[in-house]
């Protein structure tokens, strides 16, 4: 079956299938079904699906996230990317093999097809249902037919396990170098690079799935007196103060990073702009908690946005960079939208 029909809403193939008998239908060829009600965010997934994955039933979040959360991290882009492509109906059909993750800890291969069954006027999805099948026999029984493929392995296996030792100290060195490549080498916080990397993934995840994201820019407010008057030494000590009470105020999830010189951002997922607005004000109020420098007293402005819908993650910085402007022209010390 393909997404043709499903340009009709609920006009369709299944209009005569209550959703009791639809998902009977589905468990007769699936090992796990689910139902998502996109205009909503509920889905719903039977209890064969959290038997085949070995979690208690409906122990988990009813919502996409439990989805997301479940897959591989190694298989997570390349699942998006085909269930992005069928649901913008770019093509006929979602078809997936990956891996998800079991209550025991273990991970387990299924194949994973769905069908829109009904959109709404603007052709976004209203209602997707699918199903899960265990293929982890199937998969497993074709990597033990590649191993013993492998004829030459055995002659080489000592020095297989060196180059695995040495490509261990690699991928370690490589970890550590990623990580102080995407950290501000004075604050320790979330850099330039990955705030943009983050912004990019977030606004992908908020544009599929329609969730709210916002972003608040701020920035030290007569900060170049401090380094003119005191020192950069000085000047780089209040900033480090400055973050730590900015990394107090933000929540699990939230990214705070250092935009430059002394500016500063926070990516909040799965927030409006009253959240923002609210955490926008705490971090205004906590910041006055900073000793003053001399004669200089530490306050800071700040731009607070949500995201746009289809807005790009560029778009909405320039439209946190503005609202900050606007609080620096009212005076300073403030929280403008």
């Amino acid at each position: 079956m393909d997404d043709t029909s499903s340009n009709k809403p609920l006009h369709n193939d299944f209009s005569d299938l209550s959703t009791d008998m639809l998902h009977a239908v589905m468990e007769l060829v699936s090992d796990g079904i689910w139902d998502w009600n996109a205009n909503t965010g509920f889905v719903y997934r039977n209890p064969g699906w959290y038997e085949m994955l070995g979690y208690p039933r409906h122990s988990l979040e009813n919502s996409v996230f439990t989805w997301e959360s479940v897959i591989h991290p190694e298989d997570y882009p390349r699942v998006m990317v085909v269930f992005d492509d069928y649901i913008c109906q770019r093509t006929p059909q979602y078809q997936a093999e990956y891996r998800c993750r079991k209550a025991d800890g273990t991970y387990l291969w299924v194949e994973d097809r769905g069908y829109v069954i009904a959109r709404n006027p603007d052709n976004s999805v209203a209602r997707m249902v699918g199903a899960h099948r265990d293929i982890h026999t199937r998969k497993c029984s074709i990597e033990q037919l590649q191993r013993r493929n492998r004829s030459l392995e055995a002659l080489v296996a000592e020095r297989t396990l060196e180059l695995s030792r040495v490509n261990q100290q690699l991928q370690l060195q490589l970890d550590e170098n990623r990580s102080l490549a995407e950290r501000d080498s004075l604050t320790r916080i979330a850099n330039r690079y990955r705030l943009e990397k983050t912004l990019l993934e977030e606004c992908a995840r908020a544009e599929r799935f329609r969730q709210p994201l916002a972003l608040v820019a701020m920035d030290i407010d007569d900060f170049k007196p401090i380094n003119d008057r005191y020192g950069h030494g000085v000047g780089d000590q209040t900033l480090v103060q400055v973050v730590e009470h900015l990394d107090a105020c933000t929540r699990p999830g939230d990214l705070l990073a250092r935009w430059g010189g002394d500016e500063f951002m926070v990516v909040l997922p799965k927030s409006s702009l009253a959240t923002a607005k609210a955490l926008a004000e705490r971090v205004r109020l906590t910041i006055k908690e900073v000793p003053a420098v001399g004669d200089v007293k530490v306050t800071l402005s700040l731009g607070v946005v949500e995201r746009r819908l289809g807005e790009s993650p560029a778009a909405l910085m320039e439209r946190a960079d503005q609202a900050l402007y606007r609080s620096k022209a009212a005076g300073k010390d403030g929280v403008s939208e």
